[in-house]
């Protein structure tokens, strides 16, 4: 079973940046919105050892959920670039830049093909948030 972690490098009001690794090598760059407790759609995730299952969104096509976030779902690895594009999921992308004014991850699509390329043989993953 491949095991995915994100180590959170930094939390601010601009977005939670961090580093995706799977199965131990660093893959990619994440972000996830701010820290607001948790909050359906506006708040990162608790740190903690999360399921993973892939799942086919209508919204963002094949991709992965992760599941049993206490109070939460639908929280999705996809494509964006900024805080506001996260709707409470977690962003791939390879680099970390900006887009005018606003901080965020670049390349967010080609990040995401990648990781859904690298885990075309996994329904599920054992994924954890480490601050």
């Amino acid at each position: 079973m491949k095991k995915v972690d994100i180590i959170r490098l930094e939390k601010s009001e601009e977005g939670t940046f961090g580093v995706l690794r799977l199965d131990g090598r660093v893959q990619c760059v994440t972000l996830e919105p701010p820290d607001r407790d948790n909050r359906v759609g506006k708040s990162c995730i608790p740190a903690g050892t999360y399921a993973c299952r892939r799942v086919d969104s209508p919204t963002f096509g094949p991709t992965f959920e992760v599941a049993d976030v206490p109070g939460r779902t639908a929280i999705l690895f996809h494509q964006g670039n900024v805080a506001r594009d996260t709707h409470g999921c977690i962003l791939l992308g390879s680099r970390f830049g900006r887009l005018g004014s606003e901080r965020g991850v670049l390349d967010s699509r080609s990040a995401f093909r990648e990781f859904l390329s690298d885990c075309a043989d996994a329904q599920t993953f054992q994924f954890t948030i480490n601050e």
